[in-house]
Protein backbone atom coordinates (compact mmCIF):
# COMPACT_ATOMS: atom_id res chain seq x y z
CA UNK A 1 0.00 0.00 0.00
CA UNK A 2 2.81 2.45 0.81
CA UNK A 3 4.26 1.91 -2.67
CA UNK A 4 0.94 3.00 -4.19
CA UNK A 5 0.79 6.03 -1.88
CA UNK A 6 4.33 7.10 -2.77
CA UNK A 7 3.61 6.73 -6.50
CA UNK A 8 0.13 8.31 -6.70
CA UNK A 9 0.29 11.82 -8.09
CA UNK A 10 -2.36 14.03 -9.67
CA UNK A 11 -2.31 13.42 -13.41
CA UNK A 12 -3.91 16.00 -15.68
CA UNK A 13 -2.78 14.75 -19.12
CA UNK A 14 -3.99 11.48 -20.54
CA UNK A 15 -3.43 9.30 -23.59
CA UNK A 16 -6.32 9.06 -26.03
CA UNK A 17 -6.79 5.42 -25.10
CA UNK A 18 -9.98 3.96 -23.64
CA UNK A 19 -9.89 2.23 -20.28
CA UNK A 20 -10.75 -1.45 -20.54
CA UNK A 21 -14.15 -2.49 -19.18
CA UNK A 22 -12.47 -4.82 -16.66
CA UNK A 23 -10.57 -1.88 -15.17
CA UNK A 24 -13.67 0.32 -15.10
CA UNK A 25 -15.50 -2.49 -13.30
CA UNK A 26 -12.65 -2.70 -10.76
CA UNK A 27 -12.82 1.06 -10.15
CA UNK A 28 -16.58 0.82 -9.55
CA UNK A 29 -16.09 -2.09 -7.13
CA UNK A 30 -13.39 -0.13 -5.29
CA UNK A 31 -15.76 2.84 -4.94
CA UNK A 32 -18.55 0.61 -3.66
CA UNK A 33 -16.20 -0.97 -1.09
CA UNK A 34 -15.47 2.41 0.52
CA UNK A 35 -16.52 2.67 4.15
CA UNK A 36 -19.27 5.00 5.27
CA UNK A 37 -20.48 6.28 8.61
CA UNK A 38 -22.88 3.86 10.30
CA UNK A 39 -22.75 1.83 7.04
CA UNK A 40 -25.28 4.27 5.59
CA UNK A 41 -23.70 4.00 2.13
CA UNK A 42 -24.58 7.58 1.24
CA UNK A 43 -22.17 7.57 -1.72
CA UNK A 44 -23.48 7.62 -5.28
CA UNK A 45 -21.42 7.51 -8.47
CA UNK A 46 -22.03 8.58 -12.05
CA UNK A 47 -19.50 6.99 -14.39
CA UNK A 48 -19.04 9.07 -17.55
CA UNK A 49 -17.23 7.78 -20.63
CA UNK A 50 -19.19 9.66 -23.31
CA UNK A 51 -16.72 12.18 -24.85
CA UNK A 52 -19.49 14.74 -25.41
CA UNK A 53 -20.49 14.62 -21.73
CA UNK A 54 -16.84 14.70 -20.61
CA UNK A 55 -16.35 17.82 -22.72
CA UNK A 56 -19.38 19.48 -21.10
CA UNK A 57 -18.23 18.48 -17.62
CA UNK A 58 -14.76 19.87 -18.38
CA UNK A 59 -16.38 23.31 -18.53
CA UNK A 60 -17.71 22.99 -14.95
CA UNK A 61 -15.35 25.66 -13.61
CA UNK A 62 -12.20 27.53 -14.46
CA UNK A 63 -9.18 25.22 -14.43
CA UNK A 64 -11.15 21.97 -14.62
CA UNK A 65 -10.91 21.82 -18.40
CA UNK A 66 -7.25 20.83 -18.34
CA UNK A 67 -8.02 18.05 -15.82
CA UNK A 68 -10.96 16.47 -17.64
CA UNK A 69 -10.92 17.37 -21.34
CA UNK A 70 -8.47 14.62 -22.31
CA UNK A 71 -9.64 12.03 -19.77
CA UNK A 72 -11.33 8.94 -21.14
CA UNK A 73 -13.36 8.48 -17.98
CA UNK A 74 -14.80 10.65 -15.24
CA UNK A 75 -16.46 9.49 -12.04
CA UNK A 76 -18.77 12.04 -10.44
CA UNK A 77 -18.71 11.35 -6.70
CA UNK A 78 -21.99 12.27 -5.05
CA UNK A 79 -23.40 12.03 -1.53
CA UNK A 80 -27.03 11.58 -0.59
CA UNK A 81 -27.63 14.19 2.10
CA UNK A 82 -31.00 12.60 2.94
CA UNK A 83 -29.21 9.39 3.98
CA UNK A 84 -26.34 10.82 6.04
CA UNK A 85 -25.28 14.13 7.52
CA UNK A 86 -21.64 13.11 6.98
CA UNK A 87 -21.93 12.53 3.24
CA UNK A 88 -18.84 14.73 2.71
CA UNK A 89 -16.71 12.34 4.72
CA UNK A 90 -18.29 9.27 3.10
CA UNK A 91 -17.72 10.57 -0.41
CA UNK A 92 -14.19 11.74 0.40
CA UNK A 93 -13.28 8.21 1.44
CA UNK A 94 -14.74 6.80 -1.79
CA UNK A 95 -12.97 9.39 -3.94
CA UNK A 96 -9.52 8.65 -2.59
CA UNK A 97 -10.13 4.90 -2.82
CA UNK A 98 -10.98 5.39 -6.51
CA UNK A 99 -7.69 7.25 -6.96
CA UNK A 100 -5.66 4.59 -5.16
CA UNK A 101 -7.36 1.82 -7.15
CA UNK A 102 -6.60 3.74 -10.36
CA UNK A 103 -2.92 3.94 -9.42
CA UNK A 104 -2.83 0.20 -8.74
CA UNK A 105 -4.30 -0.40 -12.22
CA UNK A 106 -1.70 1.76 -14.00
CA UNK A 107 -4.13 4.65 -14.50
CA UNK A 108 -3.71 8.32 -13.72
CA UNK A 109 -6.32 10.35 -11.88
CA UNK A 110 -7.04 13.83 -10.63
CA UNK A 111 -9.56 15.12 -8.07
CA UNK A 112 -11.61 18.00 -9.47
CA UNK A 113 -13.20 19.85 -6.56
CA UNK A 114 -16.89 20.66 -7.08
CA UNK A 115 -18.30 21.19 -3.57
CA UNK A 116 -18.26 24.90 -2.67
CA UNK A 117 -17.10 25.90 -6.17
CA UNK A 118 -18.80 28.03 -8.80
CA UNK A 119 -19.37 27.44 -12.50
CA UNK A 120 -19.85 31.18 -12.89
CA UNK A 121 -21.17 34.06 -10.78
CA UNK A 122 -24.78 32.87 -11.05
CA UNK A 123 -24.50 29.06 -11.12
CA UNK A 124 -22.71 26.73 -8.75
CA UNK A 125 -20.53 23.95 -10.14
CA UNK A 126 -22.96 21.44 -8.62
CA UNK A 127 -25.97 23.04 -10.35
CA UNK A 128 -24.08 23.02 -13.64
CA UNK A 129 -23.41 19.27 -13.30
CA UNK A 130 -26.96 18.57 -12.10
CA UNK A 131 -28.31 20.23 -15.26
CA UNK A 132 -26.12 17.96 -17.43
CA UNK A 133 -26.59 14.66 -15.59
CA UNK A 134 -30.10 15.12 -14.15
CA UNK A 135 -29.85 13.97 -10.52
CA UNK A 136 -32.16 15.17 -7.69
CA UNK A 137 -31.52 18.00 -5.24
CA UNK A 138 -30.77 15.75 -2.24
CA UNK A 139 -27.69 14.46 -4.07
CA UNK A 140 -24.63 16.65 -3.53
CA UNK A 141 -21.49 16.56 -5.66
CA UNK A 142 -18.17 16.39 -3.85
CA UNK A 143 -15.86 16.01 -6.83
CA UNK A 144 -15.20 14.50 -10.21
CA UNK A 145 -12.30 12.08 -10.54
CA UNK A 146 -10.75 12.29 -14.00
CA UNK A 147 -9.15 9.05 -15.15
CA UNK A 148 -7.07 7.77 -18.01
CA UNK A 149 -3.75 6.34 -19.05
CA UNK A 150 -1.15 8.92 -17.99
CA UNK A 151 0.53 10.97 -20.67
CA UNK A 152 2.77 12.55 -18.05
CA UNK A 153 5.01 10.95 -15.45
CA UNK A 154 5.75 12.51 -12.11
CA UNK A 155 8.39 11.33 -9.65
CA UNK A 156 7.33 9.35 -6.61
CA UNK A 157 7.26 11.20 -3.33
CA UNK A 158 10.27 10.85 -1.02
CA UNK A 159 10.39 10.61 2.76
CA UNK A 160 12.06 14.01 3.10
CA UNK A 161 9.04 15.59 1.36
CA UNK A 162 6.44 14.13 3.71
CA UNK A 163 6.59 16.78 6.44
CA UNK A 164 7.14 14.66 9.52
CA UNK A 165 7.11 17.93 11.50
CA UNK A 166 3.32 17.83 11.17
CA UNK A 167 3.15 14.77 13.43
CA UNK A 168 2.94 14.96 17.22
CA UNK A 169 2.91 12.04 19.66
CA UNK A 170 0.81 12.03 22.86
CA UNK A 171 -0.14 15.69 22.52
CA UNK A 172 0.35 18.62 20.20
CA UNK A 173 4.00 19.58 19.49
CA UNK A 174 5.44 17.15 22.04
Amino acid sequence: MLDILYQRRSIRKYEKKPIEKEKVDQLIKAALLAPSARSAMSQRFIVVDDPVLLDKLAKVRAGASSFLKDATLGIVVIGDSSVSDVWVEDTSLAAIIIQLAAESLGLGSCWIQIRNRQHNEEVSAEEYIRNILGFPENLKVLCIISLGYPLERKPAKKDDELGFDRVSINGYNK
